[in-house]
């Protein structure tokens, strides 16, 4: 059965992984694949690195407020928000068929 509930994760931007590479993570853990056999790569959908530079703190620290991207990758909405909020939202199904 196939998962249709949002996932949520927070990225830290004090952690050593960069924000693309806690994206790669979660969009395989939604999709119950590991993470180097998903198929596809970030920058089919978005350009991983202007990603990283759009939330990365400002070089003073001080964080970045009040953004938000939302994009597609395999059919999921994926929104990034500047505080490290991520949320994937799987493919909705549509309506079932009658026979």
């Amino acid at each position: 059965m196939r998962n249709t509930q949002t996932y949520y994760v927070t990225h830290d931007f004090d952690g050593s992984a960069h924000l693309t590479t806690t994206l790669a993570h979660a969009i395989a853990d939604v999709s119950g694949l590991d993470v180097t056999e998903t198929g596809f790569t970030l920058y089919d959908h978005v350009d991983p690195d202007a990603l990283d530079s759009l939330f990365t703190p400002k070089e003073d620290g001080t964080p970045r407020t009040n953004g938000m991207l939302t994009f597609t990758v395999r059919g999921h909405q994926v929104s990034v928000y500047s505080d490290g909020q991520i949320a994937i939202v799987p493919p909705r199904r549509g309506p079932a068929r009658q026979q």
